[in-house]
This record gives C-alpha cells, sequence and structure tokens, in this order.
C-alpha cells in the first residue's frame, strides 16, 4: 500500500528506478491509448472570416484541365435563390482569384453543425 501511495503522490526522487517506471507509464498513456481509444477528437474545418475571402482546394485532374474547389461563403452570393442565380455568383466571386477561363462543373453546400448554411464549395476546372 506504501508503494502505491508514494506512485500516487510522486514523492520518488528524480532519476530513481521508480520515477523512470512513472515517467514512462505516462508516456506510454500518451502514446499508445490513442490506437485503442476514439477520442473523437478531429482537425477544426478550415473556416473563412470574411464574405470577401476565397478557400481554395486542389482537387486532382479532369483529363487535361486542374480541378480546384473554391469554398465561398454564402453571403458573397448575396441570397441567391435558383440554381442559375448561384452559379452566375459563385462565377463572379471566383473569377477574379481564378484569373484564367474557368468552368463552373458544379456545387455543394456547406452546412454547419446546426445544418444551417454558411458556404458553398464550388468545383471548378481550369
Amino acid at each position: 500500500m506504501g508503494l502505491i501511495r508514494r506512485y500516487i503522490f510522486w514523492t520518488y526522487p528524480r532519476g530513481s528506478f521508480h520515477y523512470d517506471v512513472m515517467v514512462t507509464l505516462i508516456l506510454a498513456f500518451i502514446f499508445i491509448t490513442p490506437r485503442f481509444v476514439d477520442y473523437k477528437d478531429k482537425p477544426a474545418p478550415d473556416v473563412l472570416f470574411s464574405t470577401n475571402e476565397v478557400l481554395v482546394r486542389p482537387a486532382g485532374m479532369a483529363g487535361t484541365q486542374q480541378k480546384f474547389v473554391y469554398e465561398v461563403r454564402k453571403e458573397a452570393v448575396h441570397g441567391a435563390k435558383d440554381d442559375a442565380a448561384i452559379r452566375t455568383e459563385l462565377l463572379q466571386v471566383i473569377q477574379p482569384v481564378a484569373g484564367t477561363p474557368i468552368t463552373l462543373t458544379g456545387y455543394q453546400q456547406v452546412l454547419n453543425t446546426h445544418g444551417i448554411l454558411v458556404a458553398y464549395d464550388a468545383t471548378v476546372l481550369r
């Protein structure tokens, strides 16, 4: 019982065998448990802070053209409701950023954790 109490209250001097055992157990816990325990930690999604910011991510190739995904905040689309208006607004926002002739192949709505529309992911070929 005394041994366990000394381990719990960390009474062993630095550099002793028992101190090294405690440090080894702590490091083993830190590096081994994530493989067996799901802590449900995920990277934070990229967040756009301003309406004039556009987040660009490469999405591979489509034939000979490069494919990119542009994330545009919903405020930059100015409340467009139908598909054609949304596509037009997205192109107006993305064209100055892309700089070259682009083709908008599609878009998806980006919803927050409460199901509210916050942005659009527009897939573009350049």
